[in-house]
């Protein structure tokens, strides 16, 4: 296979602010101001506002959601029962992620036949969590993949592992203005991401579940179980909150085991904390 080909990023200081995130989730003791920007190559000033701009707090306060108790204050302060997000309108159809979402799901019939005659095209872009590849269809956005911990090589045969009778091919273009939208480097205000979920039928009622929790927010496996009809399934929840192929927008990263643990995350625990800090700080400096 050749060497995946990158989108263009939107703007210089988006991919600063990518690698800013990554040198902060992985630092083992909290960074000043003037380590991060000397890193980035940049004044601590200047810095400092380009990062509160995109990520909506400063570095400092930042670093304060990466704690390890973050998740704990999160189910405590946020956690979001789906009966009620339901009952207010917070589904697929609604604004989550800061961006609008419209989403369709493939057939029980269609997905049987494991992608077969589907084309699915895919491209690398980079991301606020690192690199990312994304797949989708003409119908919107089927596969979305972070390598920052499993490598680049093993995140695509991932993804080709679900949909084995599908046909692949590189096709960034097609996929650029619905990723430019889904990690905000575009008002999305001004276009959307679609979605296409290629599941099982109860990995589907699962992922639905999953988008109607508000950015910023929590739940947990149980309450899903709860949600869906299956209170005793939550093993099988979990499971298939762990099939989840498109990340971030399928936002499983917002279910918690009920202690307030992080539980498992396919992409990486790390990816993991970042998407909950990252979603946490947007949502109190909003």
């Amino acid at each position: 296979m050749n060497p995946p080909t990158r989108a263009p990023e939107d703007g210089y200081h988006y991919g600063v602010m990518r690698r800013a995130i990554d040198l902060i989730d992985h630092a083992s003791d909290p960074l000043a101001l003037d380590q991060i920007a000397a890193q980035m190559g940049m004044s601590a000033p200047h810095f400092q506002r380009i990062f509160s701009r995109w990520v909506g707090v400063s570095p400092k306060r930042y670093q304060q959601y990466l704690m390890l108790d973050h998740a704990k204050d999160l189910l405590r302060d946020r956690f979001t029962t789906l009966g009620a997000a339901h009952e207010l309108g917070l589904s697929g159809s609604g604004r989550l992620h800061d961006l609008f979402l419209r989403w369709e799901a493939m057939s029980p019939g269609e997905f049987a036949r494991k992608g077969s005659g589907l084309e699915i095209s895919w491209g690398w872009f980079d991301s606020p969590f690192g690199p990312a590849l994304v797949m989708g269809t003409d119908r919107g956005i089927c596969g979305l993949a972070f390598s920052a911990e499993m490598g680049e090589a093993e995140a695509m045969a991932d993804l080709q592992r679900r949909w084995p009778g599908a046909t692949f091919v590189e096709n960034p273009d097609l996929l650029g203005g619905w990723v430019k939208t889904a990690f905000g480097a575009q008002d999305g205000s001004n276009g959307k991401a679609p979605i296409y979920l290629i599941g099982a039928p109860f990995q589907i009622k699962v992922w639905e579940a999953l988008l109607s929790i508000p950015s910023g927010n929590v739940t947990t496996y149980s309450e899903i179980a709860q949600t869906i009809g299956t209170p005793k399934a939550v093993r099988a929840v979990g499971t298939a909150v762990g099939r989840n192929p498109i990340s971030w927008l399928i936002p499983c990263h917002r279910a918690l085991r009920k202690s307030g643990g992080l539980g498992g995350y396919h992409w990486g625990i790390p990816v993991k904390r970042a998407m909950l800090a990252y979603e946490s700080a947007r949502a109190d400096a909003g």
